[in-house]
């Protein structure tokens, strides 16, 4: 892992692996996520199977920076702003986030790449496959949404969200992250304890910062509506959700899918709004799958027409 200054003067952190030639796979986590909530066994699959696979720290989260110096927003004020004359401090939008993608790509010489996005991850990726479509070859969206109006998230957990501990020992900490997990799952894939202790012990010890999951949450609702954004998308896109999703019900995804032309729709029976172990082989050969599929497509749209023939005389 290692860190790059983007244009901007944002430092990311991220992890780069798999062939320089090989086509380019950008994983990109959601709220308050840093880049080792991807799961190893996805993220090395894809490598396995051939493709150079990229995960980052988003900014206010991990190793990337941390803008403490933008304060502490009011999320109520900053939906209020949507809906009244009223002045909100919005330290920045998704559209933001999506611009450290495309510096981060222009930094590592990355002409075009395939986006994988998971929650608000997904919400960025959208946003980068309608804006930048010659850079963007194919879209998954996973457990995301275009819009609040379709994805009807349970309040209690949202506020729960919304208002992480900020001072607490490590212990607390963690015992926090494996109740939210728990509340986040679905019913049919629990995830045993022991594992989710582990997780949280090494994102905790990797980095915490509470503080900047309020602005990553302000940046989500002062970002509005994308529903008629996502009718430019062309790239080939997959949409995967649970349908045990608390945080972003399966409306969303379904919301999502009918929005992109040609899109694609899987439905997991059970699933909640996390990546559960038992689950992420199938999710890494779909997304392979995918890829791959989008990646032929382009090969052949870029082989000469064979010259024709000149008539006989």
């Amino acid at each position: 892992m290692q860190s790059i200054r983007l244009t901007s003067g944002i430092s990311i952190n991220y992890q780069d692996t798999g062939k320089k030639s090989a086509p380019v796979i950008i994983l990109i986590m959601g709220l308050g996520a840093q880049m080792t909530v991807w799961p190893e066994e996805l993220y090395q699959g894809l490598v396995e199977k051939g493709f150079r696979v990229i995960r980052f720290d988003n900014r206010d989260v991990g190793l990337s920076s941390q803008l403490d110096e933008l304060g502490q927003p009011s999320l109520i004020r900053s939906w209020l702003s949507k809906r009244l004359p009223l002045k909100a401090n919005i330290p920045y939008k998704l559209e933001d986030m999506a611009n450290d993608v495309i510096q981060l790509m222009t930094a590592l010489k990355i002409k075009k790449a395939h986006l994988v996005g998971a929650s608000m991850g997904g919400m960025i990726a959208q946003i980068l496959a309608a804006k930048h479509k010659k850079k963007i070859l194919s879209l998954t969206s996973i457990m995301s949404s275009p819009s609040a109006a379709t994805s009807t998230p349970k309040l209690s957990l949202l506020l729960k969200l919304a208002r992480p501990p900020t001072k607490t020992n490590r212990e607390a900490a963690i015992r926090y992250n494996i109740k939210m997990n728990r509340l986040i799952s679905g019913r049919n894939y629990p995830i045993d304890e022991s594992i989710l202790r582990n997780h949280a012990a090494l994102n905790i010890d990797r980095a915490h910062n509470p503080a900047g999951v309020k602005r990553q949450l302000v940046a989500i609702t002062s970002s509005g509506d994308r529903r008629s954004l996502l009718k430019k998308i062309k790239a080939p896109t997959l949409v995967i959700h649970g349908s045990d999703d608390p945080i972003i019900s399966v409306a969303g995804g379904q919301d999502t899918a009918a929005r992109i032309r040609k899109s694609k729709l899987k439905v997991i029976d059970g699933m909640g709004h996390n990546f559960p172990p038992i689950l992420m082989g199938k999710m890494t050969k779909w997304i392979a799958k995918h890829v791959t599929k989008a990646e032929k497509k382009r090969l052949i749209k870029k082989k000469p027409k064979a010259l024709k023939s000149p008539k006989n005389r």
